[in-house]
């Protein structure tokens, strides 16, 4: 990938004199002295009201190369202080025509070569639902995909978008650049991806004709889903309804993904879903990658 890596041997907290080290010593220096890239994903539901919950006082102790951000259901306007634009981050969002509604977000430690705003696909785009950063030969995305759990109209929209986004991941494919799209997909691939699977199969976000998109978008090893390279556990969702007691229980779905180009396969070194706080009704999902 050479693209960037953490380097923790100059700091102090983690500095070992490796004269005098013990076994101890060594295997402790030696989880923090490696290379890899960091990515961070979260759907906010609302960047000011996570920011209100504590998301930027987290985001500031993980040590993230790129963060992406989806439903930041604000105008850039609104978001012009200090608090959204974090050090020492290069911030990049891309809003939505519609006031308090959709809008994505990336966060880059490193400057990008370049950024994309939007799919080119202008009843997509005006929804603000995709930012691309491009590092070298490396991809990093920022991706809503609509709902459809409203109503009749939106999920015929959400298949639409379905359709023409597979069409863009076929030219990903095609165009030899590692790709790493995050975010909000919303849709729960297997059974193992959300409790109640029995009693959804109806319902938005797990319909058949859904699940068979993602299928056909892992077909033949040309994407992959990195959380699951490298853990194949029930019960590890991203997203919790506001209804009854399903964060206390729960009863969740796992919607958001880090969905990566196949010369990334090998490349997943560890994932998780950070639930100590919660910032949104989305959780975070990190995943680091060797460089």
């Amino acid at each position: 990938m050479n693209f960037w890596f953490h380097d923790f041997s100059h700091c102090p907290q983690w500095a070992v004199d490796l004269k005098t080290a013990n076994d101890t010593d060594l295997t402790y220096k030696s989880q923090w002295i490696q290379t890899f890239m960091r990515i961070i994903t979260l759907n906010a539901n609302g960047i000011r009201s996570a920011e209100r919950k504590g998301f930027f006082v987290w985001l500031s102790e993980q040590n993230a190369d790129v963060v992406c951000i989806q439903e930041t259901k604000a105008q850039v306007k609104q978001l012009d202080t200090k608090i959204f634009h974090p050090a020492p981050y290069h911030c990049f969002y891309h809003d939505a025509e519609k006031k308090g509604y959709s809008g994505v977000a990336l966060y880059c430690k490193k400057q990008p070569d370049e950024i994309i705003y939007g799919l080119d696909i202008e009843d997509i785009d005006r929804e603000g639902r995709f930012i691309e950063a491009r590092f070298g030969n490396l991809s990093v995305i920022s991706l809503y995909l609509p709902s459809g759990s409203s109503g009749e109209e939106r999920q015929n929209f959400k298949f639409s978008v379905l359709e023409r986004f597979a069409d863009y991941l076929k030219s990903c494919t095609e165009n030899g650049r590692d790709t790493i799209i995050c975010g909000d997909w919303n849709i729960a691939h297997k059974e193992i991806d959300l409790k109640n699977w029995r009693g959804n199969q109806k319902n938005s976000g797990f319909l058949p004709e859904e699940r068979a998109w993602l299928d056909n978008v892992f077909a033949n090893s040309k994407w992959f889903d990195a959380f699951r390279l490298v853990n194949l556990e029930s019960e590890q969702y991203t997203w919790w309804s506001n209804r009854g007691q399903a964060w206390a229980k729960n009863v969740g779905w796992r919607i958001d993904y880090q969905i990566i180009s196949a010369s990334l396969q090998n490349k997943v070194k560890v994932a998780s879903i950070y639930k100590t706080e919660r910032f949104s009704d989305h959780a975070p999902l990190i995943i680091d990658y060797n460089d």
